[in-house]
């Protein structure tokens, strides 16, 4: 009966082995295949909700983009209704990004980074600004100039620090 036991353990070891086997190459080859699909890929919000950045100069107005027409500005990937805004936007990104990385620009006067609301918008001086509301919109309309020039000055110190760190 030992021999049996033996044989009888001996084919559960090897099974189990042959087990593990299989499923350490099926768990590399997922690996690398999950890697290859993933490698350089970045996983990132788009730019101003993904609406559409020159359609507020060209449009007057926030128009949702779409993945058929994109650009990279500054480490931000916007979205286009339209291959021609994209290309306007190729040609001189710095004319219609918005203002302070699209961080609100009532927060940045305050030394802030809020996020803002596509919708809460205004171009001063053929810039574009957003801001965090309605109600944060109405207060920066209060000085508008003012908070700009504290802005564009407090911007220098915050832009590369996280807003949880302000």
């Amino acid at each position: 009966m030992s021999v049996k036991m033996q044989k009888g353990t001996r084919f559960f070891v090897m099974a189990a082995l042959l087990l593990l086997l299989a499923a350490g190459n099926a768990s590399a080859h997922s690996s690398s295949s999950m890697m290859s699909q993933t490698a350089g890929t970045e996983i990132a919000t788009p730019a101003l909700g993904g609406y559409d950045p020159v359609a507020y100069f060209e449009e007057g107005r926030p128009v949702p983009g779409n993945g058929f027409h994109t650009a990279t500005h500054k480490g931000a990937t916007y979205l286009f209704a339209n291959e021609e805004h994209q290309k306007l936007f190729a040609a001189n990104p710095d004319n219609y990004a918005p203002q302070y990385g699209g961080y609100c620009a009532y927060g940045v006067a305050v030394g802030k980074k809020f996020f803002s609301d596509p919708h809460r918008w205004k171009i001063v001086g053929g810039k574009l600004y957003l801001n965090l509301d309605k109600n944060i919109q109405d207060k920066w309309h209060e000085d508008i100039s003012g908070y700009i020039a504290k802005a564009d000055s407090n911007w220098m110190d915050i832009e590369h620090k996280n807003p949880a760190d302000l």
